[in-house]
C-alpha cells in the first residue's frame, strides 16, 4: 500500500557485502517538516509566556528602565540610593571585570530588580481595579466619579493589546459570600414559592443552620478560598458534572446550530471540509492566544479565558466512581464516523495544515468507502450514551490493549470527533417547523450511537450540508463553545467561502494517503454491553420533546427603546409563560457567568422573585395597566440587580453547594442543606450570549441568522429553554421536556412563551398592537 510505504522513513537488509540502507527522503523530509513546526509552537508558547508573564508591561520596557539608569548614574545620580553600590560589593570575586564592567553589571541586575518590581506592583493595581464591581449598580447615564476614575485608570492599564491569557494572574479571586447574606438572600427567593407553613420551616432551618453547622463550615471554605484560586470551580466540575453516573447524553451534553436560513453549500463533503479547516484556524488562534480576550460588552472589563485552554483534544474518560478529563497538547488529526465505520483524517501533511479542497477530498474518500463495519463496530459509539459506570468497566476490561487501545486512543487523542450523517437537517420542506425540532433532537442526541459524546466538540456534517455542534458539558460552559462556533461560521461562509459549483478553494496534493480505517476487535460481550447502552440511551432520547422556534415579532432594537434589558425582559415572560401553562410558579434557573473572576464558570440567578410573581399575578388578575406597567419595572429592575450580584460572585446557589460538600467531607449532615440540593429547577433557562456580532453583517446579510443551540431538560416534570437574541428583531427559542411528563408539552410551552412575549410588549407599547395589526405578515 502507497500510503504504508510512506510511512516508513528508512528500510535496510543485510547482505554479505554488509548493510544495504535504503532512505526515504520523502518520509524524512515530512519528519523534519513536522518536527520544525513542532519547535516553532514551542517557541511560540515561550515567547508567549514571557509576553503575558510580564504584562501590563512590555518586555522592551525593560530595555527602557536600563537606560533610564544607566543615564541618571551618568549624570553622576544614583536612583538607587546606595543599592547599586551594595550589589557592587557582593558580586562574586570570580568576575574578572573591570570597575566600569561591575558598575554595569550592576546597573543591570538593580535595573531588572527594579523592573519587575513596577510589573508585580502594577499587577496589584489592575487586579484591584478589577475587584471593583460597584459599576455594575449604576444607573445608566448616573455614573459616580469614582467609577469614572476607575475607567480611565483601568483603560491606561489595558493600553496594551493583549494575549488571550494575559489577564489570568490580574483577575481578582471569588469571595466567599458571608452565610448571613446568603441566607437571608435564599429566604427570599423561595417565599413566593412556598405557603406560610412552608416558608416558616425553611426560616427556622436557615436559623438553626447558621447558628450550629454553618459558621463552622463556612470556616472551612474561607480556608479553601484562601489556597484555591477558585473555590467552586473545581468541586464544580467534578461533582455536578465529572461524578454524575447517569448518561451525559440530553442530561449534560448540548448542541449549537448552523444558519437559519442559509446553507452555504448543499455539498457534504465540502461543507466539511470548510468547517474543519475553520475548528483547526480557530485552534491556532488559541495556541499562539492571538484571540482577544472576552470582555463585558461596551467595556473594557476583561473576562477570564482559562475555559479555552481544554477546547481542543479533549475527552472525558469514563470511570466507576468519577470521570477524569485527559487533555493532550497537540493533535494533528480528526476521528470520523460514517455509517458505522470510524477513521483517522490527519488535517497536517509536513508541517502545514491541508487546504479546505484537500480536506473535501479526504472526506470524499470517506463518503465513498464501501467497506461495511466490522462486527460491533457500527454502534460503538452508545458505550458514550449510556450509564457511565457500565462504559467504565468495560473500556477497563476490553480497550486497554492491542488493537481496541490503539483505536480508541485515535478518538480520544483526536482534536476533535466529526460525524457524517447520512440524513437531512435544516428547517426545509413543507412543515419547516417540525424539521428544525429534529434538527435539534438529532444535534442533541442522534441515534445515540453516531455521536462520541465524550469528546470535548462533535461536529455534525448532514448529507444536504447543514451542520451542527455537540459539546461535553464538564471542560467549559457555553459562551466558550458559542465564540468558537461563531466563528467557525463566519469563517466557513465569507473568509473560506465555496466555488460556484459548492466545492472548497484551494488545490489538491493527490498523493495525500487516504484516512486510516481504525480496527477494533469487539468480543459478543462487548456487543452484549452495546446493546444495553444503547437501550438506555435510546429510551432517554425518545423521552425528549424538542421543540425549535424563531419569534420574529420583534427583537432586542424594540425592547431597548422602552429603556429595558432585553434579558430581564425575556425571563418576565418565561415567567408569565409559566404560570399559564402550569397554573403556579416554580423554581427558575437562570445560569449567569462569574468569569469576572479567575477560572470562574457559572452562577444561578433565581429568576422568579417576589417582584416577578407579584407582576405576573396582577396581570392576571386584570388590574390596571398603568399599575402593572410599575410591577413589570420593578421586578425587572429586581431581575438586573440579580443577576449583577450573581456575577460579582454574590449569588446564592455555589455558595451553599460547596458549603454541602464541606458537610459531606467532614461527615456531618445538615437538613437545611439537604433540602435546599433537593429542590428541582422546573424552569431551567439560559441565554446564548452573540459575542463577535462584528463577524457578521445583518445589515446587508440578514438571512446569516445563527439558531443558536439548546439542551435537554433538567427536571423530569420541568422545560428547558435556551435562548439567543440575535440581531435587533429576532430571538430564537429552543424549548425541551420529557415525553413522559404529562404535563409538560414543549409546543404548547412555546406557544405560550411567544404570547407572552406579544403580551409584555403590548402591555408596556399599547401602540405595538395596532402596529402588529396593520402589518400582519410579520407574524410567524
Amino acid at each position: 500500500m502507497a500510503e504504508a510505504h510512506q510511512a516508513v522513513a528508512f528500510q535496510f537488509t543485510i547482505t554479505p557485502e554488509g548493510i544495504d540502507l535504503h532512505l526515504s527522503y520523502q518520509a524524512l523530509n515530512q519528519i523534519y517538516l513536522s518536527g520544525l513546526r513542532s519547535w516553532k509552537k514551542r517557541i511560540s508558547r515561550i515567547k508567549n509566556r514571557i509576553i503575558k508573564g510580564v504584562y501590563p508591561a512590555s518586555p522592551s520596557s525593560w530595555l527602557f528602565v536600563v537606560i533610564a539608569i544607566l543615564a541618571t548614574m551618568y549624570m553622576q545620580s544614583d536612583p538607587s540610593m546606595g543599592l547599586i553600590t551594595k550589589i557592587r560589593e557582593h558580586l562574586p570575586l570570580s568576575l574578572s571585570l573591570s570597575a566600569q564592567g561591575q558598575t554595569v553589571l550592576s546597573v543591570l541586575l538593580f535595573s531588572t530588580l527594579l523592573w519587575l518590581s513596577l510589573i508585580l506592583a502594577l499587577r496589584f493595581c489592575l487586579k484591584l481595579l478589577l475587584s471593583y464591581h460597584r459599576w455594575m449598580f449604576e444607573l445608566h447615564g448616573r455614573i459616580s466619579t469614582k467609577t469614572k476614575v476607575w475607567a480611565t485608570l483601568v483603560r491606561l492599564l489595558s493600553s496594551r493589546k493583549p494575549l488571550l491569557y494575559s489577564y489570568q494572574t490580574s483577575l481578582p479571586h471569588l469571595p466567599v459570600p458571608s452565610i448571613k447574606d446568603t441566607l437571608e438572600r435564599y429566604l427570599e427567593s423561595v417565599k413566593p414559592l412556598l405557603d406560610v407553613a412552608g416558608f416558616q420551616r425553611m426560616t427556622r432551618l436557615a436559623a438553626e443552620f447558621e447558628k450550629s453547622l454553618g459558621n463552622h463550615l463556612q470556616k472551612y471554605l474561607k480556608l479553601k478560598a484562601l489556597w484555591a484560586t477558585n473555590y467552586v470551580s473545581d468541586w464544580w466540575e467534578e461533582y455536578v458534572y465529572l461524578r454524575s453516573r447517569s448518561p451525559i447524553m440530553v442530561n449534560s451534553n448540548y448542541y449549537g446550530m448552523d444558519f437559519l436560513y442559509v446553507t452555504p453549500t448543499a455539498t457534504q463533503a465540502a461543507r466539511a471540509g470548510n468547517t474543519i479547516t475553520a475548528l483547526f484556524l480557530y485552534r491556532r488562534k488559541v495556541n499562539r492566544e492571538e484571540l482577544n480576550p472576552s470582555r463585558i460588552p461596551g467595556t473594557v472589563i476583561p473576562l477570564c479565558a482559562a475555559q479555552c485552554e481544554r477546547m481542543f483534544n479533549t475527552t472525558r474518560t469514563p470511570g466507576e466512581e468519577t470521570d477524569v478529563l485527559q487533555h493532550w497538547q497537540d493533535s494533528e488529526f480528526v476521528a470520523v464516523y460514517h455509517r458505522g465505520r470510524y477513521f483517522r483524517l490527519w488535517v497536517y501533511r509536513a508541517g502545514r495544515l491541508l487546504s479546505p479542497r484537500e480536506i473535501q477530498y479526504q472526506i470524499q474518500r470517506i463518503l465513498d468507502d464501501p467497506s461495511p463495519p466490522s462486527p460491533g463496530e457500527d454502534k460503538l459509539g452508545a458505550l458514550t450514551a449510556g450509564n457511565r459506570m457500565p462504559w467504565a468497566q468495560v473500556r477497563k476490561q476490553f480497550f486497554s490493549s492491542g488493537v481496541n487501545k490503539r483505536s480508541l486512543d485515535c478518538i480520544e487523542k483526536a482534536a476533535f470527533f466529526v460525524t457524517l450523517d447520512d440524513q437531512e437537517e435544516g428547517m426545509m420542506g413543507e412543515n419547516p417547523s417540525v424539521n428544525l425540532d429534529r434538527y435539534a433532537k438529532s444535534l442533541l442526541h442522534g441515534k445515540c450511537y453516531d455521536r462520541w459524546f465524550d469528546k470535548s466538540l462533535s461536529v455534525v456534517v448532514y448529507k444536504n450540508g447543514k451542520n451542527g455542534l455537540n459539546a461535553e458539558h464538564s471542560w467549559a460552559d457555553a459562551p466558550i463553545v458559542a465564540h468558537l462556533w461563531e466563528f467557525t461560521l463566519a469563517t466557513d461562509a465569507f473568509h473560506l467561502g465555496y466555488t460556484t459549483d459548492g466545492n472548497c478553494r484551494g488545490e489538491i496534493e493527490h498523493s495525500l494517503p487516504p484516512p486510516q480505517r481504525l480496527s477494533w476487535d469487539i468480543p459478543l460481550q462487548v456487543q452484549t454491553h452495546v446493546s444495553e447502552s444503547l437501550a438506555v440511551a435510546q429510551a432517554l432520547a425518545d423521552d425528549v420533546d424538542c421543540h425549535v422556534f424563531p419569534f420574529r415579532e420583534f427583537g432586542k432594537g424594540r425592547i431597548k427603546k422602552l429603556k429595558m434589558s432585553p434579558d430581564s425582559f425575556v425571563q418576565l415572560a418565561l415567567q408569565l409563560a409559566y404560570y399559564r401553562d402550569r397554573g403556579t410558579f416554580c423554581l427558575t434557573y437562570e445560569a449567569s457567568m462569574t468569569r469576572l473572576f479567575r477560572e470562574g464558570r457559572t452562577e444561578t440567578v433565581r429568576s422568579s422573585s417576589n417582584e416577578s410573581c407579584a407582576f405576573v399575578l396582577a396581570l392576571e388578575a386584570g388590574e390596571d395597566r398603568e399599575h402593572c406597567r410599575k410591577l413589570f419595572r420593578k421586578a425587572a429592575e429586581k431581575h438586573q440587580n440579580l443577576y449583577r450580584l450573581a456575577m460579582t460572585g454574590s449569588g446564592i446557589d455555589r455558595h451553599l453547594f460547596c458549603l454541602y460538600v464541606v458537610s459531606k467531607y467532614l461527615g456531618v449532615e445538615s437538613p437545611f442543606l439537604k433540602e435546599v440540593l433537593s429542590q428541582p429547577w422546573r424552569l431551567s433557562t439560559s441565554q446564548t450570549p452573540v459575542q463577535q456580532m462584528e463577524l457578521f453583517d445583518l445589515v446587508n446579510h440578514p438571512e446569516f441568522i445563527s439558531l443558536g443551540g439548546g439542551f435537554g431538560p433538567v427536571a423530569d416534570d420541568g422545560y428547558g429553554v435556551s435562548y439567543i437574541i440575535m440581531g435587533e428583531e429576532m430571538i430564537n427559542f429552543h424549548v425541551s421536556c420529557k415525553h413522559s411528563c404529562t404535563e409538560t408539552d414543549s409546543h404548547k410551552f412555546g406557544s405560550q412563551i411567544s404570547q407572552a412575549m406579544m403580551d409584555l410588549m403590548t402591555l408596556l407599547n399599547p401602540d405595538f398592537k395596532e402596529a402588529t395589526k396593520a402589518n400582519p405578515d410579520k407574524q410567524s
